[in-house]
């Protein structure tokens, strides 16, 4: 019925492999489904020199904004035994979670690039031209 190893099956007498086999590709196909509806979330972070911007799009396409000061916003790992590590931003009585699809190590990679961002937008690095000319001791 499914395939030509099911028949050879049931002609050997073995005929609940076919509704077993049957069974599985039912499930392949709802869970091939089931990841390809979740391929269409995701989370988008920008970050300017005012906010920084968390949009989320679910799998049915439906999106949610969340707004952070930058000023005041920290991005922390919070290790958990057992668990995959969290990401957390946090600032001014706010606190909220990302990259929760991530894996370990990207999240980590993802904390340690939001906290060098954070700290370059808040201590910026001035280069005047004309001052690199002038000697130490003036």
């Amino acid at each position: 019925m499914l395939t030509l190893g099911t028949a050879a099956f049931a002609l050997v007498g073995a005929w609940p492999v076919g509704g077993f086999a049957a069974i599985e590709l039912l499930v392949a196909i709802a869970l091939f489904r089931w990841h390809a509806r979740r391929m269409k979330a995701g989370e988008l972070i920008l970050l300017s020199p005012h906010e920084l911007r968390i949009i989320r799009t679910d799998a049915a396409g439906r999106r949610a904004e969340r707004r952070l000061p930058a000023a005041w916003l920290t991005a922390r790992l919070d290790e958990r035994p057992g668990r995959s590590p969290a990401l957390m931003l946090t600032g001014h009585g706010v606190m909220e979670e990302i990259a929760t699809d991530l894996g370990p190590d990207e999240r980590r990679d993802l904390a340690e690039a939001l906290q060098s961002a954070l700290y370059r937008l808040r201590h910026p690095r001035f280069d005047n031209e004309v001052l690199r000319n002038i000697p130490p001791h003036l």
